[in-house]
């Protein structure tokens, strides 16, 4: 066990409760040091803390936004649910796709037309306590080959009733007779900590036309 190891253990000791946050950050000169960042609390209790400062009520609220304390959990751990993912195609009706999503009878979430400009628009709800670093994976394959690893960071995220949207940039599909065929693809959401609020795997078709009976 080297000295950083040995560090890390006497914090844990001093600290025998096993809630305390133990992080690394660097100084001015590039040397790491370990930093005890306290309990993590649900935000309920947080928001009870100093209740009474004025100013320190007002810097909660700014920070956190609108947040609404009957809807908060009485746990520390943030939850964030996402409810659906929406595709959409210029001069075409938006796709809205219920997570997880429904296959159809040949076992495709959806299909899209080659060589067409779309993006995908994403609607999650965060709960409980603030959710820290969300971001999202999508990586798809093509006959068991990689073609595509998408990584985006969407942010921090406070709870609220109401449902965030994200939407991505928007893309096109690849064109040609090669690109057509069938793709599986893992989609996933986590956090900072590397907590995981979806992880699904699915598949979807790139055609010639767009499916029969979509606007």
């Amino acid at each position: 066990m080297d000295d950083k190891e040995k560090e890390k253990e006497k914090v844990k000791e001093k600290h025998a409760d096993g809630i305390d946050v133990v992080e690394e950050e660097e100084d001015e000169e590039g040397n790491k040091r370990i930093v005890v960042l306290g309990p993590q609390v649900p935000l309920k209790e947080q928001l009870e803390l100093d209740k009474d400062d004025e100013s320190l009520r007002r810097w909660k609220e700014q920070l956190l936004g609108q947040v609404d304390t009957e809807q908060l959990g009485e746990t520390a751990e943030p939850e964030v649910k996402v409810l659906n993912l929406t595709i959409l195609s210029p001069g075409r009706s938006d796709l809205v796709l219920p997570i997880p999503f429904q296959a159809d009878e040949k076992g495709y979430a959806f299909a899209l037309k080659d060589g067409s400009p779309y993006s995908f628009r994403f609607s999650f709800i965060v709960s409980n306590n603030i959710v820290s670093g969300l971001k999202y994976t999508n990586t798809v394959w093509k006959t068991g080959v990689k073609v595509e690893n998408q990584k985006m960071m969407l942010g921090t995220f406070s709870p609220q009733l109401e449902p965030y949207v994200y939407e991505g940039e928007e893309e096109s599909t690849p064109a040609g007779i090669f690109a057509r065929g069938s793709y599986s693809a893992k989609l996933k959401f986590v956090d900072d900590d590397g907590k995981c609020y979806l992880e699904m795997s699915y598949y979807f078709e790139i055609r010639k036309e767009w499916p029969a009976g979509t606007q």
